[in-house]
């Protein structure tokens, strides 16, 4: 007997239902979705308030008087640019932001070369060094206050009687060099860690070349190493800028706005909280804020610089 084998069935064909891929749009606002809550809140905390100080700047608002509340244009703001006091807290604040962002950088360059050596206990010297910064603004203040400058019962003072000197009353004397001087002191530690990054990030191989070739420790630091932090350097000065330029804690507490130290920060809590001008206070608070903006738009552009150049070098 021969066996015979069946022919094969033909399998059934298999239908195949194109998938649907949602569209570029929808993905899109898939990806987004996620950070929809986040911007929310950013619009509600931060640009609505900003917002409302816009509106209130064009009307002349006394809170003592809210009936005569009226429209009055940039009437505020040519007040605000035109009046001696208020001009005066402006120039206030370009010499204590100058004065405290040029001291902070230098002091910074000097002790991140020194951080950057190996020494024995250099990890304890760096936080040592970075503890300033961490300082309540207030509480910082108020140690330079009370337990420096103070007349009577001050470590300067004292250490002057020691030997002999004079007893000045610092914050009398020297009104905004005592600002400036606590501001340096806390602002020191944060432009150190940005130039010792960018020290840290230097072409070593590159270094020894230079000293193997007879160059100096000032020319490698001239030559080399200045060049490299450029952009360090540019980004402690815009990125300290934007934050001492809108200082107020000093300020308050050190002088209380007074002995010719009244900037522009503090000048707009006058006007709100003492003379209770909420239009003319917005409108300070407005340009102040529209100066921050400059400052930062420079501060975003030389960030992107910064890592377009690290990109490069990768």
């Amino acid at each position: 007997m021969t066996a015979t084998t069946p022919a094969p069935v033909a399998a059934p064909e298999m239908r195949t239902t194109p998938v649907r891929r949602p569209s570029p749009r929808l993905r899109a606002w898939a990806r987004r979705a996620p950070l929809m809550p986040a911007l929310v809140f950013m619009v509600v905390v931060t640009q609505l308030p900003f917002v409302a100080t816009l509106v209130i700047s064009f009307f002349d608002w006394n809170a003592l008087y809210p009936k005569a509340r009226h429209f009055t244009g940039f009437d505020n703001y040519q007040e605000v640019l035109t009046d001696a006091d208020l001009r005066h807290s402006v120039w206030t604040t370009v010499l204590l932001t100058v004065g405290v962002v040029l001291a902070s950088l230098v002091l910074g360059l000097l002790l991140a070369l020194l951080l950057d050596r190996r020494f024995r206990g250099r990890g304890l010297v760096r936080t040592l060094l970075i503890a300033p910064f961490l300082v309540v603004p207030v509480a910082a203040a108020l140690l330079w206050k009370h337990v420096l400058y103070n007349p009577e019962y001050g470590l300067l003072n004292g250490l002057l009687h020691y030997v002999g000197g004079p007893q000045p009353d610092w914050i009398a004397n020297t009104p905004l060099l005592a600002v400036q001087a606590s501001l340096v002191w806390q602002w020191t530690p944060f432009m150190m860690l940005i130039l010792l990054a960018g020290l840290q990030s230097r072409d070593h191989e590159q270094v020894e070349a230079a000293r193997v070739d007879g160059a100096s420790d000032w020319q490698i630091f001239r030559h080399l190493t200045l060049p490299h932090l450029r952009r360090y350097l540019e980004l402690g000065a815009l990125l300290g800028s934007i934050y001492i330029v809108q200082n107020f804690d000093a300020v308050f507490t050190i002088t209380s706005g007074g002995l010719g130290t009244a900037n522009l920060p503090y000048t707009v809590y006058q006007s709100f909280y003492q003379a209770h001008e909420n239009g003319l206070a917005s409108a300070a608070g407005v340009l102040v804020v529209i100066g921050s903006i400059v400052i930062a738009t420079f501060a975003l552009r030389v960030v992107s610089s910064l890592f377009r150049e690290e990109v490069s070098r990768a």
